[in-house]
């Protein structure tokens, strides 16, 4: 192959390259600058975020009492934490890998808290039988 033979196709793939990037910025490819969302969104979310808080002091304020009343306040609270992370912290745009990077560990942690919940109610059954008093 001879240096003019090189010349032209370094020529060539330096164009090509050329094209292709000059494609990629007209079809809008490239990551921009600043990402808007339309206030109407942040809005929408908020008004959301008010009528869940509404509900949880609601909670309190008609006297529910027991597992009903801890259901139904943690229950809010996922909601409206979900609601922050996702347009908030912008978790619903994010590549898939990135949200379970940052979601997977949490729900891992309360797998575990569940387990150890179970767990205790087993070794406060063992204290009773062999460690309680005699009478």
């Amino acid at each position: 192959m001879t240096n003019a033979a090189v010349h032209v196709e370094g020529q060539a793939a330096q164009h090509a390259l050329h094209t292709y990037a000059h494609e990629a910025v007209a079809s809008g490819a490239t990551h921009a600058a600043g990402q808007q969302h339309p206030i109407k969104l942040y809005l929408v979310v908020w008004g959301w975020l008010f009528v869940l808080s509404t509900c949880s002091y609601l909670v309190d304020y008609l006297g529910i009492h027991g597992h009903l009343r801890w259901s139904l306040i943690l229950l809010f609270m996922v909601l409206k934490a979900g609601l922050i992370v996702a347009v908030f912290m912008h978790m619903a745009w994010e590549r898939l890998a990135l949200a379970y990077a940052i979601l997977l560990p949490p729900v891992l942690v309360l797998v575990f808290v569940a387990i150890m919940v179970f767990e205790s109610g087993y070794t406060h059954l063992l204290r009773i039988m062999f460690f309680a008093p005699t009478a």
